[in-house]
């Protein structure tokens, strides 16, 4: 699914984010002929490169984008740099390649720790002479082109692992822009949400306005790994599929609910006595309430066997001893219990 808006990923108040806005002007308007975008999957990293094209002087140009893990080893090379008739075997003519294509203007090569070490050389003397060849050619073409690179890993770790040229490395790594993931942009979440729903409900002509207060709550609290893409994507499946103009607990998926400590009830063990949790009343310690009868009662029919409570609640075991401490709950076998 589409993200809603171009710059949705950059809405927000957070610290963070808006030296990230700072950031992008700055290293638009410089001279930088290279640039390493570090972030987590759905964090927007295409929107970043785009950005900092259309903010330069080359916004005129073409942006071109390229995925270095969706085009085989085999078939990248020709992608790139182009190839003349008869280089090889189906080369029925000359083609231009991305690179040539991108001359005056911006290439964006994302997931660059995908290249292979041969690719990886031939990117570092092109970024060092800024000259290269179609295969099969004898002529160089010289090019000026902005080079930007993004990646959802730390390359040094790459380079450390032998993965990554480290020559390659230090030459992409003059400026590095690092995308903050969701889950550390505090209330931004909401500042998203809202965009987003607005945005959904004019494509999709959906009346979704407002979020329950337990799913505000839930929002604040999830770790959101698949970051801004994942919020996009869930509000407008809830655009799509649900109706009413309210976001309730009851349209989240059950992997959300699980990961805040909120299990399914299809998930929840037999309450083998446990009392039931009180109606009505402050909503936060009512939950909290349910949650310590819901962790003790699966501790005792697990025989106190913290895994396999764990397992009965659909959580992990981090995720159950992290509830337990919240919760004040004390867990008596410590961390080498079940292991």
């Amino acid at each position: 699914m589409a993200a809603p808006h171009t710059t949705a990923a950059l809405i927000g108040d957070h610290p963070s984010i808006v030296a990230l806005r700072e950031l992008i002007a700055r290293v638009a308007r410089s001279k930088a002929q290279t640039v390493l975008i570090y972030g987590e999957t759905g964090t927007g990293k295409g929107l970043v490169a785009r950005l900092i094209h259309q903010q330069s002087v080359r916004a005129a140009a073409e942006f071109i984008d390229i995925n270095c893990a969706a085009i085989p080893a085999e078939l990248l090379e020709s992608e790139l740099f182009g190839h003349e008739r008869g280089a090889f075997t189906g080369a029925v003519g000359a083609k231009t390649g991305l690179i040539e294509a991108a001359n005056g203007g911006t290439l964006f090569l994302d997931e660059v720790r995908e290249l292979d070490p041969v690719m990886q050389a031939k990117i570092l003397t092109l970024l060092d002479n800024r000259r290269f060849r179609r295969v099969g050619a004898v002529k160089p073409i010289h090019v000026d082109v902005r080079f930007i690179a993004a990646t959802n890993k730390i390359l040094l770790g790459e380079v450390k692992a032998g993965l990554f040229r480290d020559d390659l490395y230090y030459r992409l790594q003059v400026i590095a822009i690092n995308i903050p993931p969701l889950r550390e942009r505090g209330d931004d979440v909401f500042l998203l949400a809202e965009h987003a729903l607005a945005s959904f409900n004019a494509q999709h002509g959906s009346r979704m306005r407002h979020f329950a207060p337990e799913v505000q709550d839930i929002f604040r609290r999830y770790a959101w790994p698949g970051n801004v893409r994942e919020l996009e994507n869930l509000l407008e499946r809830i655009c799509l599929l649900e109706d009413g103009e309210r976001v309730e607990v009851a349209h989240l998926p059950q992997r959300i609910l699980r990961d805040v400590g909120l299990a399914p009830a299809s998930a929840r063990p037999p309450s083998h006595g446990m009392a039931s949790a009180p109606l009505g009343g402050d909503y936060h310690q009512a939950t909290a309430q349910f949650q310590r009868e819901l962790i003790a009662s699966a501790l005792r029919a697990a025989g106190g066997q913290l895994g396999t409570a764990a397992q009965g609640l659909g959580l992990s075991r981090h995720a159950l001893r992290h509830q337990m401490a919240k919760l004040g709950l004390q867990d008596a076998h410590g961390p080498a219990e079940d292991e």
